[in-house]
């Protein structure tokens, strides 16, 4: 499994920003992360300098949004839809953007459970539930 430091995730995306914004080609994985970037105009700044944005933080009681780990999320789901992995993702992912009409509002629905299946992980010691995972996207995918 890729397990990319933090500060690889932050060049990654300033690195992907700067390529786009010269028009330079860009990797498929790149050209995937651009189009999430080009969907959160807000994040733009954070960005711009991969200097700045090594050394910054990000604090939840602050209520700040850590636009790195976002648009990380953004790619994993996406990632994870392309290859069917977690087996069910794709469809369950599907059937909420149709039930939301967007893609866009699907995502950041799906994260909440990628962020719980992770947080679950982390506090049992255990192994990703990949089906508790896909689940939780179909229960959301199927309540008003």
């Amino acid at each position: 499994m890729f397990t990319p430091s933090q500060a690889d995730v932050r060049r990654f995306f300033c690195s992907v920003q700067a390529k786009a914004l010269i028009k330079k080609p860009l990797e498929a994985i790149e050209i995937i992360a651009s189009q999430w970037l080009d969907e959160h105009p807000e994040y733009q700044a954070d960005f711009r300098d991969a200097d700045a944005a090594l050394e910054k933080t990000y604090g939840v009681e602050g209520g700040q949004t850590n636009p790195f780990l976002h648009l990380a999320m953004h790619l994993s789901i996406s990632e994870q839809c392309s290859i069917d992995q977690p087996r069910g993702i794709r469809q369950a992912v599907e059937l909420l953007t149709a039930r939301r009409s967007s893609l866009h509002d699907a995502h950041h629905e799906i994260m909440e459970c990628l962020g719980r299946m992770v947080w679950e992980s982390q506090r049992s010691g255990g192994p990703p539930d990949g089906a508790a995972y896909v689940e939780c996207v179909q229960r959301r995918a199927t309540r008003d």
